[in-house]
C-alpha cells in the first residue's frame, strides 16, 4: 500500500471539482470504445476511495499488476488533457502555448502568411502580459518562417526581428537570475532562518552581491522588477532588516498598482506580496496599518479580484489565516484569538493534500502560542509535540528550536517539572546539533535548570535578574529573532508584575498606538 498523501494520480484526482470529473467523462467518452476504457474504470474507483489502495485495484480485476504502472500513467496524462480543455484554466500563458502551437502546425504545413499571422497577434498579446519568455520564443520561430517566405520587406524584417530578439533576450538573463537568486535566497530563509552572527551576515551579503546582476532600473518593466523587490526582500529577510522588509514588500504590492493587469495573470504573485507586507508589519508592530492591509486581503479574495482556483483558494487560507492569528498576536488578546482554532483546524483538513508540512506545523506554533498566551498551557503543550515529534519537518530549523523552548516554558508555568531535567538536555541537545544556541536560549535555559531549586521568596528576584540579563539584547541584530517568536520579555514581567501575561502585551500595544 503506498501513503495516499504521496500517490500523485490519487491526489490529482481528489483535487478535481464537481464540473471537472464531469468534463473528464465526457473527455472519454467523446472516441467510440473509450467508454469502457481501463483507465476510465481505474478513474472511477480512485474517486470514490478515501485511500489509495494497489491490491484493491488489483483484487477487483480493473487491471492486473504488471500494467498498473502504465495504466495511471496514461489517466494521469488524460486528466491533463481533459483540465486544458476546461475554460477555467485558460489563463495567458495557455492561451499563448496555444497560439505557439496553432502556428507551428501552419508553418509545418507550408502555410508561412497564416502563421506569421497568428504569431504576430500572440507576440503583442505576449507583450502585453510581460511574458517575455514566450515572447522570445515566438520571434525565434517568426525568425525561422521568415528565411522560408521571402517578401520584399525581408532586410527591415530581419533586422527588426534580431533587434527584438536581442532586446527579449537581455531582458529574460536578467530576470532569470534575478529569480535564481531569489529563489536560492527564499531556501536559505526556509532551512536556517535569520542571520546567526557576523560571520553568517558577511556570508550571505556576499552571496547575495556576488549573484545581483548589473542592470538599468529605466530598462526594467513588471516582472523584472518583480523578481528585484523579491530577492531584495529575502535579503532583507535573511539579514533582519524589517523596516526593509516593509519596503520592498510595500513596493512589490505597488507594482500591481501601478500593472492592474499583472493581478489577474500573476494572482499568486499578488497573494504573497500582500502576505509579506503583512508579515513585516508584524514584526515592526506597526498596528494600524497591519490591520489596514488585513482587510484588504480579505476584501481581494472575497470580492473575486484574485482568481479562485485551488492554488488561490489554498494560499488565500494560509496567508488569512496566519494574519488574523498575527493580529490577535499584535493585541495581546490571546483568548479572543482562540475563537480561529476549531476553524484553522477544519481548513487545515480541507487542505491537507495541497499543503506541506512547514505551512501546517506553523499553524500548529501559533496556535500553542495562542494558548500559552492564554494561560492554558496544556494545549499550548499539545500543539507543540505535534511539532517536535514530526519527524517529516525539513527546514526550518529556528522553528524547530523555539517550539522546544516554549514548550520548556509551557512546563514550567503548568508545574510539569517531573522530567523538565530530562528536556533541557535534550533541547539543549537539539540546539547544539542544530548550530543554534544563541546567549538568550542559553540564559532561558540556565534559568529553567536553576528555577526548580529556588526557594519560593526568591522567585520574583530571580525573574528580575533574567529579564536584565535578556533585555539587553531586545535590539541586538542577531538575538533579537528569539524575540521574535516567544515574547520571553513580556512573559517574565507577568511573572514580576503579577499579572497576566496578555495583559502586559495589550498595555505595551495601547503605548504603541499613541
Amino acid at each position: 500500500m503506498l501513503n495516499s498523501q504521496k500517490e500523485p494520480l490519487f491526489k490529482l484526482i481528489k483535487s478535481l471539482s464537481k464540473s471537472e470529473k464531469r468534463q473528464f467523462k465526457l473527455f472519454v467518452g467523446r472516441l467510440e470504445g473509450n467508454t469502457n476504457a481501463k483507465f476510465l474504470s481505474l478513474f472511477s474507483h480512485l474517486d470514490k476511495s478515501e485511500l489509495y489502495d494497489e491490491q484493491i485495484i488489483i483484487k477487483k480485476g480493473i487491471v492486473s499488476k504488471q500494467q498498473l504502472s502504465n495504466l495511471k500513467a496514461n489517466l494521469y496524462k488524460q486528466i491533463l488533457k481533459s483540465l486544458r480543455l476546461n475554460p477555467a484554466h485558460k489563463n495567458i500563458r495557455v492561451l499563448l502555448r496555444e497560439q505557439l502551437d496553432y502556428a507551428t502546425i501552419l508553418y509545418n504545413k507550408g502555410l508561412y502568411n497564416q502563421s506569421l499571422k497568428v504569431l504576430e497577434k500572440a507576440k503583442t498579446t505576449a507583450l502585453e502580459y510581460e511574458e517575455k519568455n514566450l515572447a522570445y520564443e515566438i520571434v525565434e520561430l517568426e525568425k525561422v518562417i521568415e528565411t522560408q517566405y521571402i517578401t520584399r520587406s525581408i532586410a527591415s524584417r530581419a533586422d527588426e526581428l534580431a533587434v527584438q530578439a536581442k532586446e527579449l533576450s537581455k531582458l529574460n538573463v536578467i530576470a532569470s537570475k534575478l529569480s535564481n537568486l531569489s529563489l536560492q535566497l527564499y531556501g536559505l530563509l526556509l532551512k536556517v532562518g535569520y542571520v546567526k552572527n557576523e560571520e553568517d551576515y558577511s556570508e550571505v551579503t556576499e552571496y547575495y552581491q556576488d549573484r545581483m546582476p548589473k542592470y538599468n532600473f529605466e530598462e526594467l518593466s513588471f516582472r523584472e522588477k518583480l523578481w528585484l523587490y523579491k530577492a531584495k526582500l529575502w535579503y532583507s529577510f535573511l539579514i533582519q532588516d524589517f523596516l526593509l522588509c516593509y519596503k520592498y514588500a510595500n513596493k512589490w504590492v505597488m507594482l500591481f498598482s501601478e500593472y492592474p493587469k499583472m493581478i489577474e495573470v500573476n494572482p499568486v504573485f499578488y497573494l504573497k506580496g500582500q502576505h509579506y507586507l503583512l508579515e513585516s508589519l508584524f514584526l515592526i508592530k506597526h498596528q494600524t496599518q497591519f490591520e489596514e492591509t488585513l482587510d484588504k486581503l480579505e476584501e481581494n479574495l472575497e470580492n473575486g479580484r484574485i482568481i479562485k482556483n485551488d492554488n488561490t483558494e489554498t494560499l488565500g487560507f494560509v496567508y488569512l489565516y496566519t494574519n488574523k492569528m498575527n493580529a490577535y498576536f499584535l493585541k495581546g488578546a490571546f483568548k479572543e484569538g482562540l475563537v480561529l482554532v476549531d476553524e484553522v483546524e477544519a481548513l487545515i483538513e480541507k487542505y491537507k493534500n495541497r499543503l506541506d508540512q512547514h505551512h501546517i506545523m506553523l499553524f500548529y506554533y501559533k496556535i500553542g502560542c495562542l494558548f500559552f498566551g492564554a494561560g492554558n498551557n496544556k494545549s499550548c503543550i499539545e500543539y507543540l509535540g505535534r511539532i517536535i515529534n514530526n519527524k517529516e519537518l525539513k527546514g526550518r530549523e529556528d522553528l524547530m528550536c523555539f517550539s522546544r523552548i516554549l514548550n520548556l516554558v509551557a512546563h514550567y508555568e503548568e508545574g510539569l517539572d517531573f522530567n523538565l531535567e530530562k528536556q533541557l538536555k535534550s533541547t539543549y541537545r537539539f540546539l547544539l546539533k542544530m548550530n543554534d544556541l544563541h546567549q538568550v536560549q542559553k540564559e532561558m535555559l540556565q534559568f529553567l535548570r536553576e528555577v526548580t531549586d529556588i526557594y519560593p521568596h526568591q522567585i520574583k528576584k530571580a525573574f528580575k535578574n533574567l529579564h536584565t540579563k535578556l533585555k539587553v539584547y531586545e535590539d541586538h541584530p542577531y538575538e533579537r529573532r528569539a524575540f521574535l517568536y516567544l515574547d520571553i520579555l513580556s512573559w517574565l514581567e507577568s511573572k514580576i508584575e503579577g499579572k497576566p501575561v496578555d495583559k502586559i502585551i495589550q498595555e505595551k500595544s495601547k503605548v504603541l498606538l499613541r
